[in-house]
């Protein structure tokens, strides 16, 4: 090797190579610091794209699941008014059945036929308030049912059917116009109200299946969310245990590239001898 004082190899070598761990070292820097060993495209481009689409179809699952959260709440008004409408159709039969009493005076139907105007009110207004964020399936207001979304394309759907409680229609056939001041009247009340009470429960039946699947999509797209956020991590995520050894290396290597390019540098005063008296 010639000696110069232009040219200083070791030198210039000792820098490359502290050069080099200054870089390993930032990087790993970076990885302990966030936790992910692919922080961009330019860590690597692949990986990093895969997880950006996983990471688009996690954000999309997370608005079905609101979605869902939504038709859960809906679904859970309308079953609790339902059966509350269930329990004041009870009520009611024992008025009726009551009313049919033939040895009934005219005040006492009065007094029965009065309960019976109250409960039905009571129906009507539990039915008109069975909403939750301004859906409410059981009023007639949506006659397809209300659909909410299944999956992170927005191509599939889940239906909530819609079902009419309103009085005087086809689940209950009770009406305001019905009355017990009259024998005839009571007889007419009574079968609308059987058929009113099978209509109901069947009706409240198919409501509770739909809450149910529902619930379950619920829960599998949860489970998905899970799965997709635990495969963004396989791909991403760095190993802190590993990276945490390296660093301590790096940071060894980076201490003794120093010391050699410190070493290196005073070569050429070797050069100042060799003119020395």
């Amino acid at each position: 090797m010639t000696n110069s004082v232009h040219t200083n190899t070791a030198a210039a070598v000792a820098l490359q190579n502290l050069t080099r761990t200054n870089e390993n070292l930032t990087n790993v820097q970076g990885r302990v610091s966030t936790g992910l060993k692919v922080q961009g495209a330019k860590d690597n481009a692949a990986i990093w794209a895969i997880a950006q689409g996983q990471r688009a179809d996690v954000g999309a699952l997370s608005a079905v699941k609101q979605s869902l959260d939504r038709a859960t709440s809906i679904a859970d008004v309308a079953l609790s008014a339902g059966e509350s409408v269930s329990d004041l159709l009870n009520q009611l039969k024992e008025k009726v059945v009551a009313a049919k009493d033939q040895s009934l005076g005219t005040q006492s139907r009065k007094l029965l036929d009065a309960d019976f105007k109250a409960l039905l009110k009571a129906i009507k207004s539990a039915v008109d308030n069975a909403a939750f964020d301004g859906g409410n399936i059981l009023n007639g207001s949506l006659t397809n049912g209300i659909k909410f979304l299944a999956n992170a394309d927005a191509t599939s759907f889940v239906t909530l059917s819609a079902k009419n409680f309103s009085l005087g229609g086809s689940i209950l056939e009770l009406s305001m116009s019905d009355s017990l001041l009259t024998l005839s009247g009571a007889t007419t009340a009574l079968g609308k109200l059987d058929d009113s009470i099978t209509q109901l429960n069947s009706a409240l039946g198919d409501i509770g299946a739909q809450a149910k699947q529902i619930e379950a999509h619920n829960t599998f797209v949860t489970k998905l969310v899970d799965a997709l956020e635990s495969g963004i991590g396989n791909l991403v995520d760095a190993d802190l245990a590993k990276e945490s050894a390296r660093l301590q290396a790096l940071q060894v290597q980076q201490q003794l590239g120093a010391q050699a390019l410190s070493i290196a540098n005073q070569a050429p005063q070797i050069i100042l001898s060799l003119f020395q008296n």
